[in-house]
């Protein structure tokens, strides 16, 4: 095996630098996601003219909503109910955790992948296997993120549903009669939102880079293979 020598020169190819952008944008996509937290808040009173009492249910990444159970303000009893045995309704850690996970996975192998462009430049180049894995994994990851990127964007929206205005209407205690629910806040996904985009634009740039992965393999022209320091073509007898 070759040892390592530090040569930048890669990084200045599309195939370093996209791995770059990759490994930036694998951060943002579970950071985004992987550190939301938020709550939602409901004003409740139980006789017309009685003071509003806000209760609140804390909810947050791996989003298992059917977890996340309402807190009346400490020392309060909001119309002699026991606010902690209701909950939000859902549970999307599975499509959460499968994008968080991922995106990790994509940030330990773009750096895996620097170390051998930097490090390991003729190792890479002069052995057809390296490219070639490197290849699939690029197209296995592009495919991927598009998978879990529209599972996590169709789970972003049902959260925000569960967590909106609709909730008033699933809480039995607000169905008793003389008790008033009226759905105050809940906090922004903004970041979520971020985190969506930045999934498909993962995919973007993964599908984008395939291109360039390929050229490194033995598929691409020998000749092109010859002039980037690959093995050449063996010559005829």
């Amino acid at each position: 095996m070759s040892s390592f020598q530090l040569n930048l020169n890669p990084l200045k190819e599309p195939l370093g630098f996209i791995k770059v952008l990759e490994w930036i944008a694998s951060i943002f996509a579970f950071a985004t996601c992987g550190g939301f937290k938020g709550k939602t808040e409901i004003q409740v009173s139980c006789d017309k003219g009685a003071e509003n009492k806000t209760i609140t249910a804390t909810f947050g990444y791996p989003f298992r909503l059917n977890e996340a159970s309402f807190q009346s303000p400490q020392g309060v009893n909001v119309c002699h109910v026991d606010w902690k045995n209701y909950v939000l309704i859902g549970d999307y850690s599975s499509s959460s955790q499968f994008y968080v996970t991922f995106a990790v996975f994509v940030f330990l192998y773009c750096i895996a992948a620097l170390l051998l462009y930097v490090g390991y430049t003729n190792l890479y180049r002069d052995n057809r296997k390296l490219p070639m894995t490197d290849f699939v994994i690029t197209i296995v990851a592009t495919f991927l993120w598009l998978v879990s990127t529209s599972a996590w964007a169709k789970a972003l929206t049902d959260i925000k549903t569960a967590t909106g205005p609709s909730i008033v209407q699933e809480l039995k205690p607000c169905s008793i009669q003389g008790t008033l629910c009226q759905f105050v806040s809940v906090t922004s996904m903004g970041s979520l939102n971020v985190s969506v985009i930045f999934g498909f634009l993962n995919m973007i740039l993964w599908g984008g880079n395939a291109w360039f992965v390929y050229k490194e393999t033995s598929f691409h022209s020998p000749s092109n293979t010859t002039s980037q320091g690959g093995i050449p073509p063996p010559t005829g007898i």
